[in-house]
C-alpha cells in the first residue's frame, strides 16, 4: 500500500508545515496532497512544496472545476508538472452546490455532464492532437455563443507537456464513482468504511468496463483519505467527532449531502439521520454527542500505536492502493510508514 499525505488546506492564515511534509518523504511517502475549499487554493502551496521536495508526487485533492476553466486547469497541470520533473497528479472535483453557487457563483447544473465535458477538454489539450475543438452542453471551444466577438480560433498548447499526467476525480457518490472509472486514473474518498469496499468498487468497475484503454481494476487508484491521530482514545476521537457532525450535518443542504448519503450507504444510516436532525435544529452539541464510535473506529486510525496497528490490518486487505494520512503528529507519519512496509 503506497501512502499520501493530506495537508488540505489553511484557516485563518496560509500556512504550511514543510518539516512534516519533508519527513514524509524521507520515509518514502508516494504523495503529498492539498485542497482548497473558500480560502486558499490547492495550487499555489503545491508549487512551495514542489520547490522544497524533489520526490514525493504532488497532488490536488481536489481543484475545483468552477474555479478555473478546462484550458486553465491544463496549462496548470502541464506548467506544474514541468516545473516538478513530473511528479504532478491531477485532481479534479466539481465541490458541492452550495460552494459552487455559494461562493464561485455559477450554477451547479447536470454535475456529472460538466465533469465529463471538463476532464474530455483538459485530456485533448494534454494529447496535442489537434487544436482544441469542442461542442458540448457546457462548453464550447471555439466559442461563439452570445458575447462572442466571433475570433476564436482553434489552438494547441505551446507546451509540449506530458501526455499522460494522472487524472484523479474526487466523488462520493456513485455515479460519479462510475464516471471516474470510465475516464480516470484514481478515485479521491474523502472517506471510506474499509469494511465494505465493495459499495465503492462495484460502481467504480462499471466505468472500467466501459473503457478501450484496457484498464483494469488493479490499474486503478482507488485513495481514500484516513484521519491518522495517536493518543488516549477518549482524546483523540474528540476532534473526530465534531468532524463527523458537521459533515453529516452541515455540509451540503438537507437532500443533498454526498458524505451522509455515502455512510447512510455502508451501515450508518440511523446515526446520520438522528445528527443531521439535530445539526440542523441548531444541536449542535447533541448532534457531535451522537456520532458513534463505531464510525469513528470504522473511518479513521486512532488510539494508543498498539491498536492502529491491529486496525490497519483491516485496511490492508480493503483492496486500496493509495492511503492519503490525514495527520500532521509526526509519530503518526511514522507509525503509518513503518505499517505500510
Amino acid at each position: 500500500m503506497r501512502l499520501g499525505l493530506m495537508v488540505g488546506y489553511s484557516g485563518a492564515q496560509v500556512a504550511i508545515d514543510m518539516s512534516k511534509i519533508r519527513l514524509a518523504e524521507e520515509l518514502g511517502y508516494h504523495s503529498v496532497w492539498t485542497a482548497e475549499a473558500w480560502g486558499s487554493d490547492a495550487v499555489s502551496p503545491l508549487a512551495w512544496i514542489a520547490a522544497q521536495t524533489s520526490r514525493i508526487k504532488l497532488g490536488t485533492a481536489i481543484m475545483q472545476l468552477p474555479g478555473r476553466s478546462p484550458a486553465n486547469t491544463a496549462m496548470t497541470a502541464m506548467t506544474l508538472d514541468g516545473l516538478s520533473g513530473e511528479r504532478f497528479i491531477l485532481g479534479l472535483g466539481t465541490s458541492g452546490p452550495q460552494v459552487v453557487e455559494g461562493w464561485h457563483g455559477v450554477p451547479w447544473h447536470k454535475p456529472l455532464t460538466w465533469l465529463r465535458e471538463y476532464i474530455t477538454i483538459v485530456k485533448a489539450i494534454l494529447a496535442r492532437e489537434a487544436p482544441l475543438q469542442f461542442e458540448g452542453e457546457r462548453y464550447q471551444i471555439p466559442y461563439r455563443g452570445p458575447g462572442s466577438a466571433g475570433l476564436g480560433k482553434p489552438l494547441r498548447s505551446m507546451v509540449h507537456g506530458r501526455k499522460d499526467i494522472p487524472i484523479y476525480s474526487g466523488s462520493m457518490a456513485p455515479k460519479g464513482q462510475e464516471l471516474c472509472g470510465e475516464l480516470c486514473d484514481g478515485l479521491l474518498l474523502t472517506c471510506m468504511n474499509p469494511l465494505r469496499p465493495e459499495v465503492i468498487t462495484d460502481h467504480v468497475q462499471a466505468g472500467l468496463a466501459l473503457r478501450k484503454d484496457g484498464k483494469q481494476l488493479a490499474d486503478f487508484d482507488i485513495a481514500p483519505t484516513v484521519a491518522v491521530a495517536v493518543g488516549p482514545l477518549d482524546q483523540v476521537r474528540v476532534p473526530f467527532r465534531e468532524q463527523l457532525a458537521l459533515y453529516i450535518g452541515g455540509m451540503g443542504a438537507k437532500d443533498k449531502n454526498f458524505y451522509g448519503e455515502y455512510l447512510r450507504r455502508v451501515g450508518f444510516e440511523d446515526a446520520c439521520v438522528q445528527i443531521q436532525e439535530l445539526f440542523l435544529a441548531g444541536k449542535r452539541k447533541e448532534a457531535v454527542a451522537a456520532v458513534p464510535d463505531e464510525m469513528i473506529d470504522t473511518l479513521y486510525l486512532v488510539g494508543p500505536p498498539e491498536r492502529i496497528r491491529e486496525r490497519f490490518g483491516v485496511w490492508k486487505k480493503a483492496g486500496i492502493t493509495t492511503m492519503i494520512v490525514g495527520g500532521q503528529q509526526p509519530e503518526a507519519i511514522r507509525l503509518l510508514a513503518e505499517l505500510a512496509l
